[in-house]
């Protein structure tokens, strides 16, 4: 149809993170967002979740650009991964296009794309659409929500946002162009959804600062170590402006830290005097009292400052009795688990901890339910999709926009794969195309399910090793039927189990030589069935059960 805006969800809805969808008229395509997720504890051996991006690279030649709401690694990570396929201009903001441009570098395909800065408020032609970049207040600074100015009218993504009143650096969302857009009549809304089971309003970032700079004062004689994002350079601007007053020199570790805080001072959206700055490595020369680190690895994660320093493998110094660490962040669904060990192991150290559960060190980046039915007031949409949340969140999300007036039908919840029509007359579902897990090993690269349940299965039934050896001749077992276990029992005191796998072996291997079969495959998968058989039924265990019969 002449006026059919078609929205292709890849990633984002159900889960937190892979945030990606394509919007598409007359056949040509724009991406918004590329984003990564990170890895749950039973992933084994995975170190980054994509978006599934076939059906993008299907369609490659009708892709004309890549717009970018923020420079969230949620949003933008996995640009590395696109841009080799799809070569498009990427739009953003110059500081999203910062963080971007140094991912890419670091990764070796920068070279050859093509950045596109946009500004505040300004709207200008992206392939097939008007697209205009809507100023909002988030965790990082120049975030923004887009409007798309279709044929069946405008459609609204939010980004990631809240509605703070006062922010840092002063800018905040643009509610009467929010409200200019709703009087002209939004056909669809597309609305972050991470904290729409939570009541009120989220706080302001500057209430962060204030918990910082008691902490700080309360605190006049000890080091204080503060891990949070790279990218929330308004946290590191208010960590900056405290130890400032409290005559503390800034220390800055971790590579995206330093990258990201040179970034920022160079737009001249972080302000530190270069006075109050000192390199790592000069830190063990004044009193813990005279210095403040700020280093990523808020996250737990295994090769950042703070679990180096949590397990004492940062160089330059050590944490001990004399730090307060603060994590100035809350876990990404996930993660839970990799930052309470490094908790734990700072505690060893004996340092304080301290984290959002204890003091109000940090500040969601993301509208609470008042903000969200603010935002749905502003627009007054036709029609509204929540997106950029786990499947509760996209229905509590829908559920308000219900309660504010919007009709049922009128309400599509998601998921990856996706698609909907829009249309003057309305909104309908349009199909679904391949939007899977897309994992990464940074040792192995691609996976696919396969690699990964194997290694569940070996984590968590362990595994068992059979071989024999089989005379072709005479038919005969020639080598003893040899069985060992690893992750499941101590072999040297499960002699009965052991023996009875030996036994049944034998059984399976005498039975399948009368009755002809000779052939080293053949053997091997008699072999494994008996033993699969034995262990399933008689002991209740289902270990991965490798086989190996040699035929001489």
């Amino acid at each position: 149809m002449a006026n059919e805006v078609r929205v292709t969800f890849l990633g984002g809805l159900g889960e937190i993170g892979r945030n990606c969808l394509a919007i598409e008229q007359d056949g040509r395509i724009v991406v918004v967002d590329a984003g990564l997720m990170f890895p749950e504890p039973t992933m084994y051996g995975v170190d980054i979740i994509l978006p599934d991006f076939r059906w993008l690279i299907e369609r490659r030649d009708r892709v004309d650009a890549i717009v970018l709401t923020h420079g969230h690694e949620d949003h933008t990570g996995a640009l590395r991964y696109l841009v080799k396929e799809v070569n498009v201009p990427i739009y953003g903001s110059a500081l999203t296009l910062g963080f971007a441009r140094h991912r890419l570098s670091e990764a070796k395909v920068a070279s050859g794309l093509t950045f596109v800065e946009v500004v505040d408020g300004e709207r200008r032609p992206i392939g097939p659409f008007e697209v205009e970049f809507i100023p909002v207040t988030h965790s990082v600074p120049s975030a923004h929500a887009l409007a798309f100015h279709t044929r069946a009218g405008i459609v609204v993504h939010s980004g990631d946002f809240k509605l703070d009143q006062s922010p840092i650096d002063g800018r905040r969302t643009d509610l009467s162009r929010l409200a200019a857009l709703g009087d002209a009549g939004v056909a669809l809304l597309l609305a972050d959804s991470t904290n729409a089971e939570a009541p009120g309003f989220t706080p302001s970032e500057s209430s962060v600062g204030v918990a910082l700079r008691r902490l700080f004062l309360e605190r006049p004689d000890r080091r204080i170590v503060v891990a949070c994002f790279a990218s929330h350079i308004h946290r590191i601007q208010q960590i900056a402006d405290v130890a400032h007053e409290t005559g503390r020199r800034l220390a800055f570790m971790g590579r995206s830290m330093e990258a990201n805080v040179k970034l920022a001072r160079k737009l001249h959206l972080l302000r530190v005097d270069p006075a109050d700055v000192i390199d790592v490595e000069n830190i063990p020369r004044f009193p813990p009292g005279e210095v403040c680190v700020v280093c990523t690895g808020s996250q737990g994660e295994p090769m950042a400052v703070l679990s180096k320093l949590s397990r004492g493998d940062a160089r330059n110094f050590k944490v001990g009795a004399d730090d307060t660490i603060i994590l100035s962040s809350h876990p990404i669904p996930g993660n839970e688990w990799s930052v309470g060990r490094v908790i734990d192991d700072l505690h060893r150290e004996a340092s304080e901890v301290i984290d959002s559960s204890r003091e109000p060190v940090h500040a969601s980046g993301h509208a609470r339910q008042g903000e969200l039915r603010t935002f749905h007031q502003l627009l007054r949409p036709a029609n509204f999709v929540p997106v950029h949340g786990e499947y509760r969140h996209l229905v509590h999300h829908a559920e308000l926009a219900v309660s504010m007036g919007l009709s049922s039908k009128h309400v599509l919840i998601c998921e990856d794969g996706d698609q909907i029509d829009i249309t003057t007359k309305g909104i309908r579902r349009a199909g679904k195309v391949p939007a899977g897990f897309h994992y990464i090993d940074g040792a192995a690269g691609d996976l696919d399910e396969r690699p990964l349940e194997e290694r569940r299965m070996l984590a968590e039934y362990g595994v068992v090793l059979i071989s024999v050896g089989v005379e072709r001749v005479t038919r005969s077992i020639v080598h003893e039927v040899a069985v060992s276990a690893r992750g499941w029992f101590d072999g040297a005191s499960d002699t009965q189990v052991l023996d009875s796998l030996r036994l049944a072996v034998r059984e399976a291997l005498g039975e399948s030589l009368s009755q002809g079969l000779i052939e080293s495959d053949e053997l091997t998968k008699s072999v494994q069935r008996a033993a699969g058989r034995l262990l399933g039924q008689r002991f209740r265990r289902q270990p991965v059960i490798m086989a190996s019969v040699l035929v001489f």
